[in-house]
């Protein structure tokens, strides 16, 4: 009996692409004039400049005005508003939300905010960066984590915060001494591309609520 002995070719795969950027919304929450935020979202900014697996759109709620009163049937100003703001919230796969503390809470703006969409923030994961006085903001955060269960979100865990934050940043904006807002900053966007991959990859599979 002949035996043959085949020839096993080795076939090298392709390297997998890289999966597309997840769509970020980063929202500025105060509009208070005067205001430190844009220090501390100009500061994160940076750092999302530094990935690769985000592609990030800004939110400025000083940039927005929209009236406390809510309504079923928004005038068309306030129309015009929301069109600035609902499709980036629509399209973002995850949030990470800059805030400030105000007596023990966070902004009116950013409650408005969320008040006014539901189903945008569903089953995405959301991120915190914080900034006040000796609590770093980190009161308003453990508010909003329950504000954000309500609209079905995720809230990570890792947050970067800024105790007394006026005194940590130099005039040019530049954090005085990074090397721990940076780690956390790191930390934070881990967990935030984990989650934001897994939800929407879940979701492909089969929508929320379903």
């Amino acid at each position: 009996m002949d035996i043959t002995n085949a020839t096993t070719a080795t076939v090298t795969a392709a390297p997998a692409a890289a999966p597309a950027p997840l769509t970020l919304a980063l929202v500025v929450a105060s509009d208070r004039e005067g205001r430190f935020g844009h220090v501390v979202a100009d500061w994160f900014r940076s750092r999302l400049a530094e990935r690769q697996d985000f592609a990030p759109t800004v939110v400025d709620l000083a940039e927005v005005d929209l009236p406390t009163s809510l309504s079923y049937d928004p005038s068309p100003a306030v129309r015009a508003q929301l069109a600035k703001v609902t499709p980036v919230l629509e399209a973002a796969d995850a949030f990470v939300v800059v805030t400030p503390e105000y007596n023990h809470s966070f902004p009116a703006s950013l409650k408005n905010l969320i008040d006014r969409h539901y189903t945008e923030w569903q089953a995405k994961p959301v991120g915190f960066v914080s900034y006040g006085g000796i609590s770093g903001g980190l009161r308003a955060v453990e508010q909003l984590r329950q504000v954000y269960a309500e609209m079905h979100a995720v809230t990570v865990r890792e947050t970067v915060s800024f105790h007394h934050a006026h005194g940590l940043f130099g005039e040019d904006g530049r954090h005085k001494d990074p090397s721990a807002a940076e780690t956390a900053a790191k930390a934070l966007l881990d967990q935030l591309a984990w989650w934001g991959r897994a939800l929407k990859d879940a979701k492909s599979v089969r929508p929320y609520g379903s």
